[in-house]
């Protein structure tokens, strides 16, 4: 589909900031919230990305994803694992059977800063692997020296490779490394025009990750692209969402701003492991009445 790379974008910031502001004021009563905390649960992508990850570590947070807590039965299995192109293969035997989906990063995550052979064997590692989504990185150096066409034809052609395994694409801002609003809101063009299936905040890699208002020019970006076209696009704030009170935030943001048909894990993910406790501890609070500690939930 045709973006026009001429196109300047103009974000107001005061008036993301007011919309914000709104959002973290709403109030939901205690039916309505336990049914936010799970539909938040739900949403989850559980993550382990690390030097130290091993085979049976994946195995074990693939039990924690299908089986989230054994004291609430009821719980729903979290939305996907995310883990490295090596250890597909191990989530793939463990998730056997259940509704998890597997996505791998690529594309040299998280710095992005290879070749594009190494970024084509690194994403087709992933999908012969058994990957069901791939969590791409977008070249944040050539985005910064305006070469946007070279970002576009590189999101492009990942998701070529990703149809044949009808694998869906997120494509990684990093927007902690962009420097305004306005080159959010362009890289999101970008990206869900290239093809991008879902847009995703960040790799949890550096300290300035998910915002509200960050996530809120990304939701802005779906919103006039379904306007314009009718096709829906994913969004995923990942990274420094750990309580269960921001996420449902989150997820009032989402409402209000793009509607029912997105409050549901094919189109709204959360990539933040340590929420998943947080949301535990606070289903279980309200079923018992009791808030326990930390050292309750495994740690992952």
């Amino acid at each position: 589909m045709f973006y026009d790379f001429r196109k300047i974008p103009v974000i107001d910031q005061a008036g993301i900031a007011e919309r914000v502001a709104r959002f973290t004021t709403r109030s939901i009563k205690k039916e309505s919230k336990v049914q936010a905390l799970k539909m938040a649960l739900s949403m989850i992508d559980l993550t382990t990305l690390e030097g130290k990850d091993t085979e049976n570590k994946v195995k074990q947070l693939c039990y924690k994803a299908m089986h989230p807590h054994v004291a609430l039965p009821d719980l729903p299995s979290v939305a996907a694992i995310c883990v490295y192109p090596t250890m597909v293969s191990a989530a793939k035997q463990a998730l056997k059977g259940s509704t998890v989906k597997i996505a791998s990063v690529s594309t040299a995550f998280p710095s992005g800063q290879s070749t594009k052979e190494v970024k084509v064997t690194d994403t087709n590692f992933a999908l012969d692997n058994g990957a069901d989504e791939i969590d791409m990185v977008m070249s944040r150096g050539e985005f910064l020296k305006g070469n946007y066409q070279f970002v576009f034809d590189e999101i492009a052609s990942m998701k070529q490779l990703c149809k044949p395994y009808h694998a869906r694409l997120k494509v990684i801002l990093e927007t902690g490394e962009l420097s305004t609003l306005d080159d959010v809101r362009r890289a999101s063009d970008i990206a869900i025009y290239a093809g991008a299936d879902f847009i995703k905040t960040s790799t949890g890699k550096i300290n300035i990750a998910a915002t509200m208002p960050v996530t809120l020019v990304m939701l802005d970006a779906i919103k006039d692209y379904y306007y314009k076209t009718g096709i829906m696009i994913g969004m995923k704030p990942a990274g420094g969402i750990s309580s269960a009170k921001v996420a449902l935030n989150y997820l009032v943001m989402l409402h209000e701003t793009l509607g029912n048909a997105w409050l549901n894990n094919e189109w709204f993910r959360f990539g933040a492991s340590s929420l998943a406790n947080d949301v535990i501890l606070q289903l279980e609070k309200e079923a018992k009445g009791v808030y326990y500690t930390k050292n309750y939930i495994s740690i992952d």
